[in-house]
C-alpha cells in the first residue's frame, strides 16, 4: 500500500504480514512512516493506494475497532478523572465488568499507589501506564503500541515487556513501534522502514 499527504509520500508500496501470537516490531528513523503504518492498521487512516486485510479480526472498520487496543503518542486519558475512573470507563465502553477490569489492570501495572488521584497530577510514566492499561482492559485481538516505553523507568519497562509477551502468548496480533533497542528485542518479527519503504 501507499500513503501520501499532498506531495509527501509517507509510505511507498509497503507490503507486510503480521501474525497472531507474535510480537512484530516496526523499526526506522523518525519520519520513516512507522506511525503512519500503525494508523492505517488501526483504521485511523486509509491508504491512498492498496488495501489492508485484517482477516479474522473483521471486515469493517467497526469490527476491527471492537477488537483493537491502541496506545499512541498521546495517552488520551481524562485529566480530571482518576486513573481508576479512566480504566473503569474504558472497561464499561468495552462491555467488561468495570471492577474486574480495574483489579486486573491494577495488578498488571501496579497502579494502586496512584490510581485514585487525578491523572493530571501524574508523571509521564504514570500516565503511560494508565494508557496501556486502558488499551488492554478488554483483551484486544489487535494490539498497536506506538513508543509504549515513553516515560517509563527500567522497572516499568520490564513490566511492560512481560505484559506484551502475555498479550502475544494469548494469540493477539501485537505490533509495536519503538526506538528503545533493548525493548525491541521482544520482537519475534521485525519490519524496517526507510523513507516509507520496507527494507531488508
Amino acid at each position: 500500500m501507499t500513503k501520501t499527504y499532498g506531495p509527501v509520500r509517507a509510505l511507498a508500496n509497503v507490503s507486510a504480514r503480521f501474525e497472531g501470537g507474535k510480537v512484530s516490531v516496526i523499526e526506522g528513523a523518525n519520519g520513516s512512516g512507522k506511525s503512519t503504518l500503525l494508523s492505517i492498521l488501526g483504521t485511523l487512516a486509509k491508504p491512498t493506494l492498496g488495501d489492508v486485510d485484517h482477516g479474522e479480526l473483521g471486515k469493517t472498520r467497526a469490527d476491527v475497532r471492537a477488537v483493537l487496543g491502541w496506545v499512541g503518542h498521546e495517552t488520551l486519558a481524562y485529566g480530571d478523572l482518576s486513573g481508576r475512573e479512566n480504566v473503569v470507563l474504558a472497561a464499561r465502553l468495552r462491555g467488561i465488568d468495570p471492577e474486574r477490569g480495574w483489579q486486573r489492570a491494577c495488578e498488571r501495572f501496579e497502579l494502586a499507589s496512584f490510581g485514585e488521584r487525578p491523572v493530571r497530577t501524574y508523571s509521564r510514566g504514570q500516565r503511560q501506564r494508565i494508557a496501556v492499561a486502558k488499551a488492554l482492559v478488554h483483551a484486544p485481538q489487535l494490539v498497536l503500541l506506538d513508543e509504549p516505553t515513553a516515560g517509563l523507568d527500567v522497572r516499568s519497562t520490564e513490566r511492560l515487556t512481560r505484559v506484551v509477551r502475555e498479550e502475544a502468548d494469548r494469540g493477539a496480533v501485537v505490533i509495536l513501534v519503538t526506538h528503545d533497542p533493548s525493548f525491541a528485542q521482544i520482537g519475534d518479527a521485525h519490519v524496517r522502514l526507510e523513507r516509507g519503504r520496507v527494507v531488508a
